[in-house]
């Protein structure tokens, strides 16, 4: 009872859902001690804790032992919760290990069209995830996991569904066409180059008016000086010695008279 599908469950490309994965891989999880004694009886609320405590992803490592990854998707597909509980497991940014394992489920049971809706959000991601397998541990990131997941056959050493191009799927109407990051962040730098481009240009016009205001300015300055110098008043100095001069020649003239207005009787006494 403890490896069967829960009752009611719908056939996921016409199978039982556990059968995604294959029988060798399959038997060896139920085998596993770590299926036995943490993931029986487990609900899509109690897997919640078992996905948060994984340290790593991955198939089979050492002797063909399934890591716990491959243990608790294959619970996954035991209970088969539904879609709104394994978008929630998707939006959960903070726990990235159990972000990788509702993608994996997605990509195994979900449409075409809700894969790619589901996944390529994750190409965003770049937090790192550890990856174990035959040859150890290596490190990987989350955008290079959902890649995988939508581009390669075989992923944690399990065969995917048939996945449909996304060009397919554009040219049916099925889906819409993909935004790409990257032209965004060039009409972006586009943008911003304009803007620069535009600031430059405003601050050479406005340099070029204010020197030809300049210039302008010290044309008219030199023109009006040597008018302005024909009205300079004299200094002090200059109109004291003048004043001098002419009050010496005054007082000479009025000797002068006095001396022959005297008559040559006055001189004779």
């Amino acid at each position: 009872m403890a490896n069967t599908t829960v009752g009611g469950a719908k056939a996921i490309h016409g199978q039982n859902p556990q059968y995604l994965v294959e029988t060798v891989i399959r038997n060896r999880i139920y085998e596993a001690n770590y299926w036995k004694e943490h993931c029986f009886a487990l609900t899509a609320e109690s897997l919640i804790d078992k996905a948060i405590e994984l340290k790593y992803i991955g198939g089979v490592y050492g002797n063909q032992r399934p890591t716990e990854f491959l243990c608790l998707l294959l619970k996954l597909l035991q209970i088969q919760p539904e879609k709104e509980i394994l978008i929630e497991y998707m939006q959960a940014d903070e726990f990235k290990y159990l972000r990788a394992l509702a993608a994996i489920y997605v990509r195994m049971t979900f449409r075409a069209v809700e894969v790619y809706e589901l996944l390529e959000p994750l190409l965003k991601d770049y937090r790192k995830l550890r990856y174990r397998d035959m040859g150890g541990y290596r490190l990987t990131f989350i955008d290079e996991f959902a890649d995988s997941l939508l581009s390669e056959e075989r992923v944690c050493d399990i065969i995917m569904p048939r996945l449909p191009k996304r060009q397919v799927l554009e040219e049916n109407g099925d889906i819409g066409p993909r935004k790409s990051r990257l032209l965004d962040a060039l009409e972006g730098r586009s943008d911003t180059g304009s803007d620069r481009a535009r600031s430059r240009s405003r601050s050479q016009s406005r340099s070029v008016s204010r020197s030809r205001n300049s210039s302008q300015d010290r044309g008219r300055s030199r023109s009006a000086s040597p008018a302005g110098s024909r009205y300079v008043s004299p200094s002090p100095s200059h109109s004291r010695s003048r004043s001098r001069s002419r009050s010496q020649s005054v007082g000479a003239t009025s000797f002068r008279s006095r001396s022959r207005s005297i008559s040559p009787d006055r001189m004779e006494t």
